[in-house]
C-alpha cells in the first residue's frame, strides 16, 4: 500500500471527511498541519488554491475533498463504500455536492457576528436539512440504513460543527422536529472513526477561534 499523508489545518471539516473514510478503512496515515494564515512555499507548490485538504500519495498530492474520497474508496482491498450501480453512485456523489454548499452556509453560520444574520442562516440550514430528511431511509441510522456510505462521511463533520453551535446557542433549533436527522447526526458523532478524526479538543479550540473572529453564537465563549 502507499504511504499517505494528509495535509491540514487542525480544525477544518473537509479535511475531516478524508480522515473519517482513512479511519473507516483501517489504512494507517500521517497528518501534516500547517498554518493558513501563513502558508509555507512547499503547500503552495502542491495546492493551486491554497486550501486544504491535500493528500500526498507516496509524495504526489491530490486536492479536492470529494476527489480524496472518491480515490481512498477506489483504493480500498474492501469494503468500498460506493455503490457498483451507476444510477446509486451518481446519486451518492449528487448529495456530496449538495452537502458540500451546507458546508459553506453553516461556516457562515458559525463566524456571523450579527444575530439577524445567524438566525436567517439557521433558517436556511433547517430547509437543507429537512430535504435531506427526505431522503433518509425508513429505517437504520445512516444513509444507508445500517451501512455507512460516502454520504455519511462527507456530512458528519458539519453535523458535529452545527451541534456544538447549538450547544452555545440552544435557541438556534437547527434539528429542532427532524428525528430522523436527529438519529442520523447521533449515529454518525457517536462512531469511532468521527471522534478518532479530529484533535480531542476541537470543540473547545472551535469556540475560542469563533469567538476571536467576533461570531455571534460564540460571544459568551471564555477567551
Amino acid at each position: 500500500m502507499p504511504s499517505l499523508t494528509l495535509v491540514s489545518f487542525d480544525a477544518c471539516p473537509f479535511v475531516q471527511r478524508a480522515a473519517i473514510m482513512l479511519q473507516e478503512q483501517g489504512r494507517a496515515y500521517d497528518i501534516k498541519y500547517i498554518d493558513l494564515a501563513n502558508k509555507p512555499d512547499w503547500f503552495l507548490a502542491i495546492s493551486p488554491s491554497g486550501t486544504v485538504p491535500v493528500l500526498e500519495v507516496d509524495g504526489t498530492p491530490i486536492f479536492e475533498s470529494a476527489v480524496i474520497l472518491e480515490y481512498l474508496d477506489e483504493t480500498a482491498d474492501e469494503g468500498r463504500l460506493l455503490p457498483d450501480d451507476p444510477i446509486e453512485r451518481a446519486k451518492q456523489r449528487m448529495w456530496i455536492t449538495y452537502i458540500s454548499k451546507i458546508m459553506a452556509k453553516a461556516w457562515q453560520l458559525q463566524s456571523a457576528k450579527e444575530e439577524e444574520k445567524v438566525r436567517a442562516l439557521a433558517g436556511e440550514l433547517r430547509g437543507h436539512f429537512e430535504e435531506l430528511s427526505k431522503q433518509l431511509p425508513s429505517t437504520g441510522s445512516l444513509w444507508g440504513g445500517d451501512r455507512f456510505t460516502m454520504v455519511d462521511a462527507a456530512i458528519a463533520p458539519i453535523l458535529q460543527r452545527l451541534t456544538w453551535a447549538e450547544t452555545l446557542e440552544p435557541s438556534l433549533a437547527l434539528f429542532e422536529g427532524m428525528p430522523k436527522v436527529v438519529a442520523w447526526r447521533d449515529a454518525l458523532l457517536a462512531r469511532p472513526s468521527t471522534t478518532a478524526s479530529i484533535v480531542h479538543d476541537l470543540e473547545q479550540r472551535s469556540g475560542r477561534m469563533l469567538k476571536n473572529l467576533g461570531g455571534w453564537i460564540a460571544r459568551n465563549v471564555e477567551s
